[in-house]
């Protein structure tokens, strides 16, 4: 019996990740299923698991953007302009997509529940302001609070003027980078665990019953995600590199997409991002710093979350939209959706803003909100899937383009 025990744990350990994962998500399932008050109980495992990649995220961060600009060589390229450029027009994108799919396929919204103990922006000078109140954080307040914006600004900082120091300094913070990085793979081993826990104890708390009244919402606003995944991201990624984008696709949201779907944080999923991007080859200098750049202001899926939201309550209201009003809406969800790690509650919290374009008052737009909150289940899971995953998948492609991969380099050298 011992020995059959050891060899299934033996197996299992010879398994790759995502099939452990896999395995824990259908037994999660299960679990919630036959027994949900059992699922109730294993909730501490994914609360555990989401936790402690909480807790190591922010000082990963710090330490390999200050190591790598730290130990930079003079001369080495990094790509972050053109990666910047890929959030910004995929966001956009997103954005356009949730337009023409609200347009086609128009969603209504019972307007008759209040949000309340909430507060939304006052406008995008507000969450542009609290952006930059970020950039100007205290280190250690910004470490606490996982603020990233103010951990990526003082790490740029602090690895510039490491740079001009001691090569002693610099490879304490090389090391430092490297047991770190350890750290993480032991947490990150556990994800089958964490997602077990997760998965069966909100099917048991959650059950689908209170999602069913909004299908034709979490529809179009999948829809839109998997379009923008499966379509809109993969022709982006071709523009880039000039050959077929699925096999670089289908394994930045198998090994990105899945543990964000279930963890439901961009800040929680860095660990996870910054491992895959070594897996692939990438450049050590360029996604120690785009990865957490990219959990703070790539969001394609706030984005859809926003647009497709806000003109559902223009639908609701019979408030018609002309194109350059649709035109507006995208732009102002995209810098809502940069903006909406920074502004507590994420990007529900940013509909009202988007609902004063058509004058629709904030009373009326904070019951969207909660409307938002009752699906957010499913839809804050969806988005931080997209989000996630393409924060690496856009990592790579900018990478593959200026051929700064390890296999590029070392094809280069034989060369």
């Amino acid at each position: 019996m011992t020995h059959e025990k050891g060899s299934i744990l033996q197996r299992l350990k010879c398994t790759s990740l995502v099939t452990r994962i896999i395995i824990g998500l259908v037994a999660g399932i299960l679990l919630a299923l036959f027994s949900p008050e059992a699922a109730r109980s294993v909730s501490l495992l994914g609360n555990l698991f989401v936790s402690a990649l909480k807790a190591v995220a922010p000082v990963l961060v710090f330490i390999l953007v200050t190591s790598a600009i730290a130990n930079h060589k003079q001369g080495e390229r990094t790509h972050i302009r053109p990666i910047l450029m890929l959030y910004l027009i995929g966001t956009f994108s997103a954005a356009v997509v949730a337009v023409l799919a609200s347009s086609l396929f128009p969603s209504t919204l019972a307007l008759d529940t209040a949000a309340t103990g909430v507060a939304p922006p006052a406008g995008i000078s507000e969450v542009l302001l609290t952006l930059l109140s970020s950039v100007v954080a205290n280190p250690v307040k910004a470490l606490m609070e996982a603020n990233f914006i103010g951990i990526l600004a003082w790490a740029i900082g602090l690895g510039i003027a490491i740079r001009h120091g001691s090569e002693t300094t610099r490879n304490v913070f090389s090391d430092l980078s490297h047991g770190v990085s350890l750290i993480v793979k032991v947490v990150i081993s556990f994800a089958p665990l964490g997602i077990f826990g997760l998965v069966a104890s909100t099917l048991a708390e959650s059950g689908l019953d209170a999602l069913l009244g909004y299908l034709h919402l979490l529809v179009v606003l999948i829809g839109c995600m998997l379009f923008v995944a499966f379509v809109v991201n993969p022709l982006i990624v071709f523009w880039r590199i000039r050959r077929n984008p699925y096999p670089l696709v289908l394994t930045c949201l198998r090994e990105s997409g899945i543990t964000a779907f279930f963890t439901r944080s961009s800040a929680a999923n860095i660990p996870v991002n910054l491992q895959l991007c070594e897996k692939l080859g990438l450049h050590e200098d360029t996604y120690s710093v785009s990865i957490p750049l990219g959990a703070t202001i790539n969001m394609a899926g706030a984005a859809i979350t926003i647009t497709v939201l806000t003109l559902a309550a223009v639908n609701t209201l019979g408030i018609a939209v002309d194109i350059p009003t649709a035109i507006l809406l995208s732009i102002v969800a995209s810098i809502c959706a940069c903006g909406a790690s920074g502004v507590a509650g994420g990007s529900l919290l940013l509909i009202p803003l988007a609902c004063s374009l058509f004058g629709i008052p904030s009373e009326v737009a904070m019951q969207v909100v909660a409307v938002g909150f009752i699906i957010g289940v499913l839809q804050d899971a969806a988005e931080t899937a997209l989000n996630s995953s393409t924060d690496v998948l856009f990592t790579a492609a900018a990478c593959e383009a200026n051929g700064d991969t390890l296999a590029q380099q070392q094809a280069c050298q034989i060369g």
